[in-house]
């Protein structure tokens, strides 16, 4: 019966937990799914689509424009132009003559096409900088949501194992509930005793279920960040802590900085090259430009509107076609110096451009360096703590063997699982502290998405 309660009460500690843990997904597929379902990267996709039709855009410029022209003038009262009476064989007199007919009726097409105008031009490269500055925009917005996602997930991991230490702290002292109600019962032990191990066992399973909690926060926050629907039930496999604790042992090869590497700073190289480009465009403004041009119209009259029969069924209309060629030059001569207004701002553009270079440059430079230090650091402190949970181990074996032989308090025991208890946390903490700095390593060296392998 004893052992029955103990399975029940241990079954209710790790009911909830196991409850929703039907699909366990490792880092490669949370970052897997993230990259094929998260909504701000499938934004920042969108705007590469953009690009790609924005470049379209500027090359149709460069092409022929056709255009297409119809009009009806009805004119309800027609202009008059005076001449002299002598002219008309009345002299002395000025006679006013209508001039047109009533109905009008014209269709027609322009055509115009580039022959050299700089502006276009410059307008074709920038669109096709414009069109990879997008693609890296891309990769940024990736690697972004790689980062973010691997944060999570670690977080996430190290507070599921805070609960795998609580749930076997809450075992341990179920079981020494049991045995010490046992004395009790037999007038072996002090009902005081007992009541504190009680307090201890409730202090735990409240701290179980408040990580609990936590570690469902975190997994909410996971799925957030993978672009996964919030009632889809996911857990963490059991395996990847243990390959977590076997990489941070085999420590970190930091390898060195290429800026180069750094998307950040290559999206800045591509704004310097498109403001160059922009530059140009306003200095292609002076250079003069050539069209050629054509047009052909169609052109009907008549007094009335019998545009729609034939000459055969009486209709009183004419028509004619009229057709012309040229080439039109442009010249600037001036404008107020709004060009030269322009590319003083594309210059000063261009140094706040170079400056935030080296502003990031610096900025990236440090952040590495700090990151090898948290590195190194981090890789110190688990050390350290590893010893001080096998030392607290060994502690509390001792102590809980001593309990039962009657050499130690109760007291000497459960202060020996807590400082146990503690250790493991720390090291767990440590733990999550170096994968974090290693994060901020791979991402210095450019290679978040090796993670993916």
């Amino acid at each position: 019966m004893k052992r029955l309660k103990l399975l029940l009460i241990l079954l209710t500690g790790i009911g909830v937990y196991n409850g929703y843990a039907q699909t366990g997904m490792t880092l490669q597929e949370c970052l897997k799914y993230a990259l094929a379902n998260n909504q701000k990267l499938a934004y920042t996709r969108m705007d590469e689509d953009m690009g790609r039709f924005k470049t379209s855009e500027v090359k149709a410029r460069a092409l022929p424009q056709i255009n297409g022209t119809g009009t009806y003038t009805n004119n309800i009262k027609k202009p008059v132009f005076p001449l002299p009476g002598e002219v008309l064989g009345q002299p002395g007199q000025t006679v006013l003559l209508e001039s047109g007919l009533t109905h009008n009726l014209s269709a027609g097409a322009t055509l115009e096409q580039k022959v050299f105008d700089q502006t276009v031009f410059t307008g074709l490269k920038a669109a096709r900088t414009t069109e990879e500055y997008y693609k890296m925009a891309t990769v940024q917005s990736e690697e972004s949501v790689i980062y973010s996602v691997s944060q999570a997930y670690y977080q996430a991991l190290v507070s599921r194992e805070k609960i795998r230490v609580l749930d076997a702290n809450i075992e341990k002292l179920t079981t020494l509930t049991e045995t010490t109600k046992s004395q009790l019962d037999n007038g072996l032990a002090r009902k005081i005793d007992l009541d504190r191990i009680k307090v201890n066992l409730t202090n735990y399973k409240t701290q179980r279920i408040q990580q609990e909690n936590q570690y469902r926060l975190q997994l909410n926050q996971l799925k957030q960040s993978i672009g996964m629907a919030m009632d889809t039930q996911v857990d963490l496999p059991s395996a990847s802590f243990d390959e977590l604790k076997d990489k941070s042992a085999a420590g970190q090869a930091f390898g060195s900085l290429d800026l180069n590497n750094r998307i950040e700073y290559r999206l800045l190289d591509k704004q310097v090259e498109l403001q160059e480009l922009q530059k140009k465009a306003y200095i292609a403004e002076y250079y003069p430009t050539l069209s050629l041009t054509g047009n052909y119209t169609y052109n009907g009259l008549s007094n009335k509107f019998d545009f729609l029969k034939t000459k055969a069924n009486g209709s009183t209309a004419n028509w004619y076609g009229t057709s012309s060629v040229g080439v039109t030059l442009k010249v600037p001569i001036f404008d107020g110096f709004g060009r030269r207004s322009r590319v003083s701002q594309a210059n000063v553009k261009l140094r706040q451009l170079n400056k935030q270079k080296e502003e990031t440059a610096l900025s990236l430079s440090t952040a590495f360096e700090n990151a090898k230090l948290q590195v190194q650091s981090n890789l110190t402190t688990i050390k350290a703590q590893q010893e001080n949970v096998d030392l607290a181990n060994e502690v509390y074996a001792s102590t809980q063997n001593n309990y039962k032989l009657g050499l130690a308090s109760l007291t000497d025991l459960l202060d020996s699982e807590t400082s146990l208890t503690e250790a493991q946390n720390n090291y767990n903490e440590a733990l999550l502290q170096y994968k974090l700095a290693e994060l901020d390593i791979i991402k210095s060296n450019g290679n978040l998405k090796n993670l993916l392998n």
